[in-house]
Protein backbone atom coordinates (compact mmCIF):
# COMPACT_ATOMS: atom_id res chain seq x y z
CA UNK A 1 0.00 0.00 0.00
CA UNK A 2 1.24 3.52 -0.72
CA UNK A 3 1.47 6.23 1.50
CA UNK A 4 2.57 9.54 1.11
CA UNK A 5 2.10 13.25 1.89
CA UNK A 6 -0.76 14.57 -0.45
CA UNK A 7 0.27 18.64 -0.19
CA UNK A 8 1.79 19.98 -3.17
CA UNK A 9 1.99 17.01 -5.32
CA UNK A 10 3.49 19.05 -8.46
CA UNK A 11 6.08 20.55 -6.84
CA UNK A 12 6.97 16.59 -5.00
CA UNK A 13 7.08 14.82 -8.24
CA UNK A 14 9.23 17.93 -9.56
CA UNK A 15 11.53 18.02 -7.15
CA UNK A 16 11.34 13.69 -6.88
CA UNK A 17 12.37 13.23 -11.09
CA UNK A 18 15.34 15.80 -10.65
CA UNK A 19 17.06 14.31 -7.17
CA UNK A 20 14.86 11.97 -5.30
CA UNK A 21 17.21 11.94 -2.53
CA UNK A 22 15.88 15.49 -1.49
CA UNK A 23 12.77 14.58 -0.35
CA UNK A 24 13.90 11.63 1.17
CA UNK A 25 11.16 10.49 3.57
CA UNK A 26 9.20 13.32 2.53
CA UNK A 27 8.46 11.81 -0.29
CA UNK A 28 6.20 9.14 0.87
CA UNK A 29 6.51 5.56 1.73
CA UNK A 30 4.92 2.11 1.53
CA UNK A 31 3.53 -0.61 3.46
CA UNK A 32 5.33 -3.79 2.86
CA UNK A 33 5.28 -7.41 5.06
CA UNK A 34 8.15 -9.71 3.23
CA UNK A 35 7.10 -13.23 4.31
CA UNK A 36 9.35 -16.24 4.22
CA UNK A 37 5.92 -18.31 4.63
CA UNK A 38 2.77 -18.63 2.53
CA UNK A 39 -0.08 -16.39 3.52
CA UNK A 40 -3.68 -17.46 2.13
CA UNK A 41 -5.42 -13.80 2.39
CA UNK A 42 -4.36 -10.33 2.63
CA UNK A 43 -6.75 -7.15 3.48
CA UNK A 44 -6.14 -3.55 3.71
CA UNK A 45 -7.40 -0.52 5.36
CA UNK A 46 -7.45 2.88 4.82
CA UNK A 47 -6.51 4.81 7.88
CA UNK A 48 -6.61 8.44 6.76
CA UNK A 49 -6.76 10.25 3.18
CA UNK A 50 -5.47 13.73 4.71
CA UNK A 51 -2.89 15.48 5.19
CA UNK A 52 -1.59 11.94 4.50
CA UNK A 53 -2.52 8.71 3.23
CA UNK A 54 -2.02 5.85 6.13
CA UNK A 55 -2.97 2.18 5.63
CA UNK A 56 -2.57 -0.68 7.58
CA UNK A 57 -2.11 -3.97 5.77
CA UNK A 58 -2.52 -8.02 7.30
CA UNK A 59 -1.68 -10.80 5.70
CA UNK A 60 -3.14 -14.52 7.09
CA UNK A 61 -0.46 -16.93 8.15
CA UNK A 62 -0.93 -20.53 9.70
CA UNK A 63 -1.04 -19.03 13.26
CA UNK A 64 -2.81 -16.21 12.29
CA UNK A 65 -2.80 -12.20 11.17
CA UNK A 66 0.20 -10.40 10.72
CA UNK A 67 -0.43 -6.62 10.63
CA UNK A 68 1.40 -3.97 9.61
CA UNK A 69 1.13 0.13 9.84
CA UNK A 70 2.47 3.31 8.86
CA UNK A 71 0.48 5.76 11.50
CA UNK A 72 0.57 9.24 10.58
CA UNK A 73 3.08 11.95 11.15
CA UNK A 74 4.13 15.57 12.98
CA UNK A 75 1.09 15.21 15.50
CA UNK A 76 1.29 12.36 18.43
CA UNK A 77 -2.90 12.44 18.42
CA UNK A 78 -3.06 11.66 14.83
CA UNK A 79 -0.06 8.48 14.76
CA UNK A 80 -2.34 7.44 18.39
CA UNK A 81 -5.56 7.96 16.48
CA UNK A 82 -4.06 5.29 13.48
CA UNK A 83 -2.37 3.04 15.47
CA UNK A 84 -5.95 2.32 17.57
CA UNK A 85 -8.01 2.37 14.31
CA UNK A 86 -5.96 -0.21 13.00
CA UNK A 87 -5.28 -1.93 16.55
CA UNK A 88 -9.50 -2.00 16.05
CA UNK A 89 -9.64 -2.94 12.46
CA UNK A 90 -6.81 -5.70 12.48
CA UNK A 91 -8.32 -9.15 11.62
CA UNK A 92 -8.37 -11.99 14.17
CA UNK A 93 -7.04 -14.29 15.26
CA UNK A 94 -3.80 -11.34 15.60
CA UNK A 95 -0.70 -12.94 15.81
CA UNK A 96 1.73 -9.66 15.02
CA UNK A 97 0.80 -6.19 15.07
CA UNK A 98 3.21 -3.11 14.48
CA UNK A 99 4.85 -1.12 11.97
CA UNK A 100 6.23 2.24 12.08
CA UNK A 101 3.43 3.94 14.46
CA UNK A 102 5.40 7.17 15.11
CA UNK A 103 4.42 6.58 19.25
CA UNK A 104 7.48 6.68 20.97
CA UNK A 105 5.59 4.57 23.80
CA UNK A 106 2.32 2.81 22.53
CA UNK A 107 0.78 -0.27 24.45
CA UNK A 108 -2.37 -2.25 23.20
CA UNK A 109 -4.73 -4.07 24.89
CA UNK A 110 -3.91 -8.41 24.92
CA UNK A 111 -1.12 -7.93 23.01
CA UNK A 112 2.52 -8.24 24.50
CA UNK A 113 5.47 -5.61 22.90
CA UNK A 114 8.33 -7.45 21.52
CA UNK A 115 10.95 -4.95 19.86
CA UNK A 116 10.93 -1.40 19.21
CA UNK A 117 13.54 0.95 18.18
CA UNK A 118 12.31 4.86 18.30
CA UNK A 119 8.83 4.94 16.66
CA UNK A 120 8.70 1.72 15.22
CA UNK A 121 7.15 -1.36 17.35
CA UNK A 122 6.02 -4.95 17.04
CA UNK A 123 3.46 -6.70 19.37
CA UNK A 124 2.70 -10.38 19.05
CA UNK A 125 -0.37 -11.83 20.70
CA UNK A 126 1.00 -13.34 23.81
CA UNK A 127 4.58 -15.50 21.88
CA UNK A 128 7.91 -14.31 23.24
CA UNK A 129 9.95 -13.12 20.73
CA UNK A 130 13.77 -12.10 20.44
CA UNK A 131 13.97 -8.45 18.61
CA UNK A 132 17.29 -6.91 16.93
CA UNK A 133 18.13 -3.88 15.26
CA UNK A 134 19.50 -3.98 11.84
CA UNK A 135 21.49 -1.68 9.79
CA UNK A 136 19.03 0.34 7.43
CA UNK A 137 21.16 0.83 4.34
CA UNK A 138 19.75 2.97 1.80
CA UNK A 139 16.73 1.05 2.22
CA UNK A 140 14.86 3.13 4.82
CA UNK A 141 15.43 6.39 7.01
CA UNK A 142 14.43 4.23 10.31
CA UNK A 143 16.88 1.41 11.14
CA UNK A 144 15.06 -1.48 10.70
CA UNK A 145 13.12 -4.18 13.74
CA UNK A 146 13.54 -7.97 13.20
CA UNK A 147 11.80 -10.18 15.65
CA UNK A 148 12.00 -14.01 15.72
CA UNK A 149 9.58 -15.73 17.26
Amino acid sequence: MRTSRNALPGVRRAVASRNPDLLGANGGGANAILSRVRFSEHRARRLTWWPERRWAHAVLVDEGWVVNVHASTHREAWARRDTLRAFAWAPRPLLVFGGDLNLKSVSLPGLRHVAGNHVDHLFTAGRAGVGEILDRGVLSDHLPVRVTL
